[in-house]
């Protein structure tokens, strides 16, 4: 098990010192799933959702929210993110999957944000459509892929059963 990074001499929370790492090129992708009604699910395609485009206010505020994720998770650095890009499919029945991308040029990765962008879209999608929906399912977010820095390359392996 590796050393733990993130507490001080004193035994106390720090923010991981990254000064010596190097620059690389970082990316990381995560995916989530928001069950619903199939009736709220048509009601999103037929765009009649009284609060507007379900999915377009999903996307900004997915991206808002990878932006913002350093003000949220208290040892996350500030990262200057290049590229952020959030893609909705769904079953034609009751659920949409979401997945986010999210690309830095840094010292540290962008897990976090991806993971943040996901869940803050579909809380969004879930707020967008909870007065016709509230049993709403935010369900399965997890990092699905990240390339770059120290640790190289990681695939989600889904456990089996």
């Amino acid at each position: 098990m590796a050393e733990l990074t993130h507490f001080n001499d004193q035994h106390r929370a720090k923010m991981v010192d990254v000064t010596a790492k190097a620059v690389t090129a970082r990316t990381a992708t995560a995916t989530g799933r928001i069950k619903m009604h199939p009736e709220t699910l048509a009601r999103i395609h037929a765009g009649t959702m009284k609060k507007g485009d379900v999915l377009a206010v999903a996307q900004v505020a997915g991206i808002m929210a990878a932006k913002q994720t350093s003000n949220l998770i208290p040892m996350c650095h500030l990262i200057p993110l290049t590229g952020v890009d959030i893609h909705f499919t769904d079953n034609d029945h009751d659920c949409i999957t979401i997945t986010t991308t999210v690309k830095t040029k840094h010292v540290t990765g962008v897990e976090i944000e991806a993971l943040n962008a996901c869940q803050i879209a579909a809380l969004t999608i879930y707020d967008m459509c909870k007065a016709i929906d509230r049993g709403m399912i935010i369900e399965n977010v997890h990092l699905v892929e990240k390339a770059g820095g120290k640790s190289g390359h990681f695939k989600f392996d889904a456990p089996t059963e």
